[in-house]
C-alpha cells in the first residue's frame, strides 16, 4: 500500500477533496484571478474558476503569425542568448543593423555566426508588425524539446502549463521559472506556442537556457512524474488550501491552467492537491504569468 494518501486517492479513481468550488465560481471569497469580469470585456487575465462548459481535450491551435515568425528570434537579449546556446551552433541566419553588428563583433557574441548587416526598415518588414527587435534578429528553427525524464531527475520545481497559448504569458513564465531556479517547463505539444518570436522576446532569453519538455498528454506526464517521486500542486482559486499550506519540501510540479479556462478536469484530477493564492486586497485578478511568479517563489522557498 502506498504511504501517500494523496496518491491512493488518485490510483483508486477517487477524486481528491479540493474544496468547494461553487462559491468561487459565484465570485465568493477565495476565488482566484479572473480573465473576464461579469458583463465586461475579456481583459486577458487568468481565470482559474471558469464557467462550467462541455469538457474537450482539444482546443483551437494558436494561429501562426504571418510569414515565418516562428522561425525568428528577435531582440537583444533573446538573440544573444540564442547565439550562446550550443544547440544553435552552426545554424541560423544572423541579421543586425550596422551598430548592433559592431557590438556583436566587439564583444565576440556572434560565436562563429556570420553577421548580415541590414537596414532597420528592411528588418521591420521581415518581422511581424510591432516586433521590438532592437536592431537584431536570428532566423533559426525553434528548439526541440527535451525528454520529460531529463528534467525530472534531481528534484526541485517543474512548471506544467495546461494549454496556455498566449506567447507573452508563456515567455514571462519561462523568465520567472529560470529566475527562481526551476528545473524546466512541461507543455502539451499540440496546444502551446513555438519557443520563438514574441514568446522568446518576452522570455528575455530564458527559452534558450531552461529545458522544455513537450508531451502528448499532460495527465500521463503527471502519472510518470508521480512514479518518479514528484508531487503535483495545481493552482485553483477555489481550493481550500493556500499555496503555503499545500507546498512542502518534496519535488513539486506547479500546474498552471490556461488564461480563460483554468486547469482542465482530467489534469486537475491528476494533481495531488489544488491550492489558491490568497488575495486579501479584494481585487481578485492576477495575470497567469504573475500567478506563476508568486507560486514559483513560494515553491522554491519551500525547497530550501
Amino acid at each position: 500500500m502506498s504511504r501517500n494518501p494523496e496518491r491512493n486517492d488518485r490510483k483508486s479513481g477517487k477524486k481528491p477533496a479540493f474544496g468547494d468550488r461553487s462559491a468561487a465560481r459565484a465570485g465568493g471569497p477565495g476565488a482566484g484571478a479572473k480573465g473576464k469580469s461579469e458583463g465586461g470585456p475579456d481583459r486577458g487575465g487568468w481565470n482559474p474558476n471558469p464557467k462550467p462548459k462541455a469538457f474537450s481535450d482539444s482546443a483551437p491551435r494558436p494561429s501562426r503569425a504571418k510569414a515565418d515568425a516562428d522561425n525568428f528570434v528577435w531582440g537583444r537579449h533573446p538573440v544573444i542568448a540564442a547565439l550562446a546556446n550550443p544547440a544553435r551552433k552552426g545554424m541560423g541566419r544572423l541579421l543586425a543593423t550596422a551598430d548592433r553588428a559592431a557590438e556583436l563583433e566587439r564583444d565576440k557574441l556572434a560565436n562563429g555566426h556570420r553577421i548580415e548587416i541590414i537596414e532597420v526598415q528592411a528588418l521591420d518588414r521581415m518581422l511581424p508588425p510591432g516586433a521590438v527587435h532592437q536592431g537584431m534578429a536570428f532566423k533559426v528553427q525553434p528548439l526541440e524539446g527535451v525528454a520529460l525524464e531529463d528534467i525530472a531527475g534531481e528534484g526541485g520545481v517543474i512548471v506544467m502549463l495546461d494549454q496556455l497559448t498566449d506567447p507573452q504569458n508563456v515567455g514571462a513564465i519561462f523568465r520567472s521559472a529560470l529566475a527562481f531556479g526551476a528545473k524546466g517547463i512541461v507543455v502539451q505539444d499540440r496546444h502551446s506556442p513555438a519557443l520563438a518570436g514574441a514568446l522568446a522576446k518576452a522570455s528575455a532569453g530564458a527559452t534558450e537556457r531552461l529545458p522544455c519538455a513537450r508531451v502528448t498528454n499532460l495527465s500521463r506526464a503527471l502519472e510518470t512524474l508521480a512514479d518518479m517521486g514528484w508531487r503535483a500542486v495545481g493552482l485553483d482559486g477555489s481550493a481550500e488550501l493556500t499555496l503555503e499550506q499545500a507546498l512542502d519540501e518534496r519535488p513539486t510540479v506547479l500546474v498552471m491552467g490556461s488564461e480563460g479556462d483554468g486547469i482542465r478536469r482530467l489534469v486537475a484530477e491528476h494533481c495531488d492537491v489544488l491550492a489558491k493564492i490568497p488575495m486579501p486586497g479584494g481585487f481578485e485578478s492576477l495575470n497567469v504569468s504573475n500567478a506563476a511568479a508568486v507560486a514559483l517563489y513560494e515553491a522554491c522557498r519551500k525547497q530550501g
